[in-house]
């Protein structure tokens, strides 16, 4: 199971979504159609199977604008459900449910919708040894929450930001002049807790990178039979990552090279959003 996040880094990100929909006058619509006192009970519905993630964000749009309303939830993230299985029930200030309802949904769609891409892939890869990672290519302002729907979705997460570890990728390495180069530099930089990454796309490069011992090497839109080689070279002397041309139809062929990780960078620039709306009940 993986370990939920704390509200205070999910708060952020809803009241700034929250805002953004209420805009200057708030909802207009709930205040002029339904009274100040109305209660309401509602269930949040999932319309198509999936992977769960987000309830967290649903739970505290609802509480920013009625701190009184009972959120129950009836399922987890991670979970796997089917069409019609109900996520949580709500009961409170009719209003502020229906004020909240979007944005909770907006942000329940979306992390789901990344978490049931990242165990397609994670299935497609089953038996080998290949592991399902993201990449950078997420969504302005929501990047922790989308690599926690990864991970729920039973992947790996890449680097968080461009302070976590050296990633030398193909433009560094031009501006270097080369990878040795570049290597030799970032071995000279990095503290002793910094991983170095160095990005090659072809086995001469590959084979020009390993006598500075990086600790992994992305293989970058390697052909299947250059990542077997690239495999059969390194003899598990570094972990090799396969990154580019990754799709659910070349993925376990991918996988069944021998590599150690798979980036994925469709899926959190391309997941669809899990349908899932809120009923009355």
């Amino acid at each position: 199971m993986t370990p939920p996040l704390p509200d205070l880094l999910i708060e952020p990100v809803v009241r700034a979504a929250l805002a953004e929909d209420l805009g200057r006058a708030g909802d207009v619509t709930a205040q002029a159609c339904i009274a100040a006192e109305a209660r309401l009970s509602a269930m949040f519905a999932v319309r198509q199977s999936g992977v769960v993630a987000g309830l967290a964000c649903a739970r505290l749009a609802v509480a920013a604008l009625d701190p009184t309303a009972r959120f129950e939830t009836l399922a987890a993230d991670g979970d796997r459900v089917e069409a019609g299985a109900v996520l949580a029930r709500v009961e409170g200030n009719a209003r502020a449910i229906l004020s909240a309802e979007r944005t909770a949904l907006n942000l329940l769609g979306r992390l789901s919708g990344v978490a049931t891409l990242t165990r397609t892939y994670v299935d497609a890869v089953a038996g080998t040894r290949a592991r399902i990672a993201d990449t950078r290519k997420t969504t302005p302002g929501l990047r922790h929450l989308e690599k926690y729907a990864v991970r729920c979705g039973g992947g790996l997460n890449h680097r968080f930001g461009l302070d976590d570890a050296i990633l030398i990728k193909d433009n560094h390495v031009a501006a270097c002049g080369g990878v040795g180069e570049a290597l030799k530099r970032a071995r000279a930089a990095a503290g002793h807790l910094i991983k170095i990454e160095v990005e090659v796309d072809s086995l001469g490069q590959l084979e020009e990178a390993l006598p500075f011992a990086p600790d992994v090497i992305m293989l970058d839109n390697f052909s299947p039979e250059d990542l077997v080689r690239a495999v059969a070279l390194t003899a598990g002397r570094v972990v090799l990552e396969a990154s580019g041309g990754v799709n659910l139809q070349t993925v376990r062929t991918i996988a069944k090279s021998g590599v150690d990780v798979i980036s994925v960078g469709a899926l959190t620039h391309s997941a669809p959003v899990l349908d899932i709306g809120l009923d009355a009940t």
